[in-house]
């Protein structure tokens, strides 16, 4: 187990990391209190000018270090709820609750169908169908890092709640329940393997479905999340899904590889973006009109909030920076699923990515996609 004072220096780096930005304006609006909130968590949202009829649901969740209208600004999606008519739910992390302004994935009482953050949160929620006319049967939630792994927590013990899930950089639910586990998980070590993940699911809520659909965003030079909880959640999601551990299909969209699963009906319910050379943070075009560059909100060329909010129906299918994907097929290759935590049983949790590796086996999610662009005849 890592020691004590490595986890207080690393939380100390953390705080001194500078803080996404606090804008003087904000379009968010103050929820209110909204039900009993055991996570003590503040809400905020926006809604379109001139709205029609019962509006679509966008729950966004900040990485650490950022707040809700420091992340809204930099990611756009107030921006985008207005031109396309959707609403969106800010939940705000609290320094009371975590110093570094991350919400407590790795806490199981914050984890925990009807306690702690996620019932907060499905409170909150509950409050914008009652008194903002949003559609029950449209909502759906999206986070960044810490976010990203509450996003995934909520759609594991709320999944009736959700009709998708869009998790960037994040982790799948209940694989820590300490500070210097969320540390090892977050770097790679000691993930549970695929029936493990999906137990961790099963248990989490009585629902037995339909699930909503999942869509992973992973840079491939994130230093902070390992691209190995890419593998993670793909293991984690696909047996609910019923979809295989290959993907059906490999698409390039706007420049980055799209790994597509389907499942027995045609539907397209998981997908992988695998950002090439991205670090820790939440994918942006500035060129699109949507979002602004800022620490851990990265101009790489391809919004995230974009895509997501297409893929959900919620806003157009097309843009002049977005050019048609270009299909591919599948690499015939280990998929992210099974590759990316290759060799870890019977492994040290704490041993260097390095170690846990087996021979001759892809190392993680960059492997898969050097072969698919092998496959393309687009490298040698």
């Amino acid at each position: 187990m890592r020691k004590l004072s490595d986890t207080i220096e690393r939380l100390a780096r953390l705080r001194a990391r500078p803080e996404g930005f606090r804008p003087a304006t904000s379009s968010l609006q103050p929820l209110g209190r909204a039900g009993s909130n055991p996570g003590e968590l503040t809400g905020w949202y926006s809604k379109p000018s001139k709205p029609k009829g019962a509006l679509p649901l966008v729950v966004v969740l900040h990485g650490c270090t950022q707040n809700a209208a420091g992340y809204d600004r930099g990611s756009g999606w107030s921006a985008l709820a207005e031109d396309y008519g959707f609403a969106v739910l800010y939940p705000e992390q609290s320094r009371s609750n975590n110093g570094n302004l991350c919400f407590d994935w790795f806490q199981k009482p914050d984890v925990t169908r009807g306690s702690g953050e996620v019932l907060s949160i499905r409170e909150m929620i509950a409050t914008m169908i009652a008194d903002h006319g949003v559609d029950a049967r449209r909502v759906y939630v999206t986070g960044l890092s810490a976010g990203g792994a509450m996003a995934n927590s909520l759609l594991a013990t709320y999944p009736e709640i959700f009709a998708g899930g869009a998790i960037i950089a994040g982790l799948p639910h209940g694989v820590a329940t300490t500070v210097p586990e969320a540390f090892d998980r977050m770097r790679g070590h000691g993930l549970p393997e695929a029936d493990r993940l999906q137990a961790l699911l099963a248990t989490a809520s009585p629902h037995k479905g339909p699930w909503p659909t999942i869509s992973i965003w992973q840079g491939t030079a994130d230093s902070t999340v390992s691209d190995r909880n890419a593998g993670a959640l793909i293991d984690q999601w696909r047996g609910a899904l019923g979809v295989a551990a290959r993907p059906e299909r490999v698409e390039t969209v706007d420049g980055q590889e799209r790994h597509i699963w389907v499942d027995g009906a045609g539907r397209e319910v998981l997908d992988l973006f695998l950002v090439r050379g991205m670090g820790h943070g939440t994918p942006l075009d500035t060129q699109s009109g949507y979002g602004e560059a800022a620490p851990y909100m990265l101009d790489v060329g391809i919004s995230s909030t974009l895509h997501i909010a297409r893929s959900w129906g919620i806003a157009a299918s097309f843009d002049r920076t977005t050019q048609r994907p270009q299909a591919t097929h599948a690499p015939k290759a280990t998929s992210p699923a099974s590759s990316s935590r290759a060799g870890h049983a019977g492994r040290d949790p704490a041993a260097p990515a390095a170690a846990s590796t087996g021979a001759g086996r892809p190392e993680g999610v960059k492997d898969v996609i050097e072969a698919a662009l092998r496959a393309a005849g687009l490298m040698k």
